[in-house]
């Protein structure tokens, strides 16, 4: 549980480095500056509709991204959240944020794309302190997680925008949660404009999966 994984983590890392019994907390995977963290979709109403409309081949369950920055000696995760809109934070807080414990798959982008990652941080750096787009539309104000990773690598065309549906595929009914969702906000469902979604971007075929992260406490 990320919640759990962080706390045993903070506490490893605060023993004194002179304790003979200190222990060493390290990630499983050797994260990279530009790698893509995709976040596992929680119980929430409004995760599920993401999840259930935004569905791919690869049947991911995604319902948020953020890049990896490795710099000042730690790994931070850039990202656009609801609460904090566009920001930078510690990898550690960025799994804590939450009350339910989900998985997070890393992501890397192919060595032939990965020229495109300097500029893109550079790019994310920029928009920190940017709101957070809650109508999802490309055109609106601020930026919602897949919007922001699209945009960051968008000078060098590593990600494309589709057609949104927020549709049961199985039926071909607006999904109830995304009908409240916009019924709140007053405005029409965007059906069929262009975006993107956390599934989407994971099944580029300019990315290769590295793996689902966990902490490892070393003796």
């Amino acid at each position: 549980m990320r919640y759990l994984i962080c706390l045993i983590a903070l506490f490893y890392l605060a023993l004194p480095a002179g304790n003979a019994r200190a222990k060493t907390a390290r990630w499983n995977i050797s994260l990279h500056t530009g790698d893509l963290l995709f976040c596992s979709t929680t119980s929430g109403e409004l995760s599920k509709a993401i999840d259930q409309a935004t569905q791919t081949v690869n049947k991911t369950h995604f319902d948020h991204v953020g890049i990896v920055e490795l710099a000042e000696g730690s790994v931070w995760v850039l990202h656009a959240a609801p609460k904090k809109g566009v920001s930078r934070e510690p990898i550690e807080s960025f799994l804590s944020t939450g009350e339910e414990p989900v998985n997070v798959t890393a992501y890397r982008l192919r060595n032939q794309y990965s020229k495109a990652i300097p500029a893109a941080i550079q790019n994310a750096g920029a928009l920190l302190g940017q709101s957070y787009n809650f109508s999802y539309r490309m055109n609106n104000s601020g930026y919602y997680c897949s919007e922001y990773i699209y945009e960051i690598f968008k000078a060098d065309s590593i990600f494309t925008l589709n057609p949104m549906t927020f549709k049961d595929p199985e039926n071909g009914e607006f999904l109830p949660g995304w009908v409240e969702y916009y019924k709140k906000l007053k405005m029409d469902v965007p059906e069929g404009e262009p975006g993107c979604n956390p599934n989407g971007l994971s099944s580029s075929g300019k990315l290769d999966r590295i793996g689902v992260l966990s902490l490892n406490i070393d003796n």
